[in-house]
């Protein structure tokens, strides 16, 4: 079968096209609220990058969130993927 310059080079920019499209670089940001007794900092945010597909990109992130006490202290961090 014969091909057509043209019709290579155009399915080979089409491949890599789609290749690339699907990782993607997001932000995953998480928020810390503290709670328990007085006097404890207001909630805090952290950002990182996470580059991957959307749904990988997405379970990496909230994979991070978590509820830890220690000396009465709760801090609970909630991460979700802008």
């Amino acid at each position: 079968m014969k091909f057509r310059t043209g019709t290579l080079l155009a399915l080979a920019i089409l491949v890599t096209f789609g290749l690339s499209s699907c990782r993607r670089e997001y932000i995953c940001q998480c928020t810390i609220v503290y709670s328990g007794q007085p006097g404890l900092p207001d909630s805090t945010i952290k950002e990182y990058k996470v580059s991957d597909t959307k749904k990988k990109a997405a379970s990496k992130c909230e994979s991070n969130s978590k509820t830890s006490e220690k000396d009465g202290i709760k801090s609970v961090e909630t991460c979700k993927l802008y």
